[in-house]
């Protein structure tokens, strides 16, 4: 089962800024086909990193103000947050064991 949480505009400052752990942030829409290809991966990686990293996405069509303070001009864009700061910036298309090593140098 996916522990991917859905964050917005109005709770990003909460799930994200605020977690504990590391959490890698999805910046998709739904009519992106590469954003489709890599839900599942990213899904795969919140089940099996779940209480390591915390796994978030965010509709960029429906969350304007996040997206525009990061600068996400290209989707999916795959963000990675540790302690409240950016720490590494992705886009495209991602492969599950890349996505893994990247986020296993965070924990």
């Amino acid at each position: 089962m996916s522990k991917v949480i859905e964050i917005s505009d109005v709770n990003f400052e909460q799930e994200v800024k605020r977690s504990t752990i590391p959490v890698l942030v999805d910046f998709w829409a739904p009519w992106c086909g590469p954003c489709r290809k890599q839900i599942p991966v990213v899904e795969e990686l919140s089940v099996e990193m779940d209480g390591q990293v915390r796994v978030a996405k965010l509709n960029v069509d429906e969350n304007t103000k996040v997206a525009s303070e990061y600068g996400i001009s290209g989707i999916p864009a795959l963000l990675i947050f540790k302690n409240g700061e950016l720490v590494e910036r992705l886009t495209g298309f991602h492969q599950k064991s890349q996505l893994e090593s990247i986020l296993k140098r965070h924990i």
